[in-house]
This record gives C-alpha cells, structure tokens and sequence, in this order.
C-alpha cells in the first residue's frame, strides 16, 4: 500500500496493436472523471495501468493510494480504507486515517478486488453513491472525493451470480471495464520487452556487451505461452542475463523449480485419463496429438527452450524433434 504524489516514471513499453489499442482506450478513460475498472492475467501490468490512468487524469497532481486486497486478512480490509476511531476495538490506542482519506481529491487504487468481503462493499458502495463515510468506531460522516479504479483476474459478474460480490457496486465501478492484452497476445511485443529487462540486467551485472538472444531463443519466446506474462518474461530473461557467461543468450529457465537430483521413478508420469475410464477410440487421433504436445512442452521446458536438449530428453534425434515442433508449433 503506498500513497503517491507527482511524476509518473513508469512508461509501458510495446508496438503491437492490441497493446496500442488498449493504450489508446486508457488514455480516452483517464479523462472522465469516472471508476474504471482494470481486469488482466496476472503478471500483465494492471498496477501500471492503473499508474497510468492516474497520471493521465486531472487528479494526477493528487495522491493516488494503492491497496492490495490480497494482501491484507479480510478482517482487516474495513478498517485499512475507512480508518478507526481511538478505543474503537482492543489495540486501536490512537485514532488512524484511512485510504480514502488519504486519496482526498486523488485516486484510490483497490488491486483484487474481487476479494474484498461483502459488508465492505456496502460500505464502498456508499462511498460511491453519496461520496460519504464514517471511520470504524465513529459515528461522525465524512466526505469524500475520490476516484476509485479497481482491478482484478477474477469474473466479477460470475462473482455476482454466486453471491460474492455486490452487483449494485459492479453497476458503479463498470463505467469503463478495460481488458489488458495477455503478453502471448502482443508478438513481437515479446521480443521488445525481453531485450529491454535483458539490457537493464546486463548493467545491473556490471556486463560490458549489451545481451543478444539466438535464433532458437528467439523462437521459443514467441511460442511460449507466458502464462505469469509480463512478469514471467523479466524473470525469465533476467535470469537467463545473469548465468550467462557471454552476451548472446542461448537458454532460457522457465522453471528455476526443476530439482536435477530427482530421481526418475520418483516423477509422475503424465496420463490422459483415469484406468477405471472407458476410452472413446473415436477420440483416437485427437488423444494422439494431445500426448505429443504434452511431451514436446515438457521437454522444452525442462530444456529451458533448447531444441537439441530436448530432443535428446525424449529419445528423438534433432530432425524428428524438428519435425515434430514445425507440426504442432502452433499450439506449443
């Protein structure tokens, strides 16, 4: 939780269009002065986003505060936003502020929103509807001026539907939903990302010749799905930078977990099904490919990426595993 005032120095970085077009809505939103909200993959920049929309806003010389929801116990969440009272509960010795308060005029950022409990919500619904609030413990009104953006990973209308999230305070927060394009979706967007965190690792490690990746680097990281997307690639290159003892990057660690002193018996051995279940041998080809695939990803991975390792991991020489990638490279 922070509470920011003045410049903004964190620029996102892409060309793609899908990531253009979403810039580009971003901008539109920032000058309404109305709550938007930000719902992305983990690891896709929503802070960022959110830092953005801010910055681009007539409140960017106010206070914009973050909240991460999930990072405070829920009993907790109430008293954080809306301050206490002095005696209100055991401990609370002297009174406290809360983050609207301290957002006054600016911009309140609520990141998993999704997780906020239900009598919360009321409380933050009010806040919307009639811009007042009262601290835990007081029975003294405030008033409030405060843009909220919220954001989140999860379905907030089937959170609606299943009880969990208010779909009065949905309606007030959804003047604008914007979607953050996932990282596999912006292409070459990929490779601009990588050779920027590369570079800023090279200077952090004191290296001399700014990083290069190999053709088969290259490749990988435009096949690979980036499920922890931005965030998943900085690790991933940054790590690469760091144990490489030349300036051209050869491999990549998607899975810095992997134990090289497991033993084999001692791995789980993949199935595509239950013994007990009765197969359906029309589904015989398409079972087929799907165990190709499960085993060409997971040879790539633990191969960081090497097409070579790969194919020795799976008993294949390097032209069957060729084959094998240009078949499903689409789908790996």
């Amino acid at each position: 939780m922070e509470a920011l005032q003045g410049g903004y120095n964190q620029q996102p970085l892409g060309e793609s269009e899908v990531f253009l077009e979403f810039q580009s809505k971003l901008s539109r939103a920032a000058t309404v002065n109305r709550s938007v909200l930000l719902v992305g993959e983990r690891g896709s920049g929503k802070e960022i986003a959110a830092r953005r929309l801010h910055f681009l806003s007539p409140r960017w010389q106010q206070n914009l505060v973050t909240v991460n929801c999930a990072a405070l116990p829920p009993s907790l969440i109430e008293t954080e936003l809306f301050g206490y009272e002095q005696g209100a509960f055991t401990g609370a010795q002297k009174t406290r502020k809360g983050r609207f308060e301290e957002a006054e005029g600016g911009t309140l950022f609520l990141d998993e929103i999704g997780l906020i409990p239900l009598e919360v919500q009321e409380k933050i619904l009010r806040v919307v509807e009639y811009g007042t609030y009262e601290r835990v413990g007081s029975s003294v009104t405030h008033e409030s001026n405060v843009r909220i953006i919220g954001a989140t990973n999860a379905d907030l209308p089937t959170l609606c539907q299943e009880g969990k999230f208010k779909e009065d305070l949905l309606d007030r927060l959804s003047f604008e939903v914007l979607f953050l394009p996932p990282l596999r979706e912006r292409g070459e967007d990929i490779i601009l990302l990588a050779t920027y965190f590369a570079s800023k690792m090279a200077l952090e490690c004191g290296r001399k010749e700014m990083p290069s990746f190999s053709e088969e680097v290259l490749s990988v990281m435009l096949t690979y799905p980036w499920p922890g997307n931005v965030r998943e690639l900085k690790n991933v290159v940054e790590r690469a930078v760091y144990r490489s003892d030349c300036a051209l990057i050869e491999q990549l660690d998607f899975n810095p977990f992997n134990n090289p002193f497991a033993k084999i018996g001692e791995k789980e051995i993949p199935t595509l099904g239950k013994p007990e279940q009765t197969l359906d041998l029309a589904f015989f080809d398409q079972a087929r490919i799907e165990l190709d695939l499960l085993y060409l990803r997971e040879a790539l991975k633990q191969a960081s990426g090497n097409q070579k390792e790969a194919a020795k991991l799976l008993g294949l020489t390097y032209d069957q595993l060729r084959g094998l990638y240009r078949k499903y490279q689409d789908q790996v």
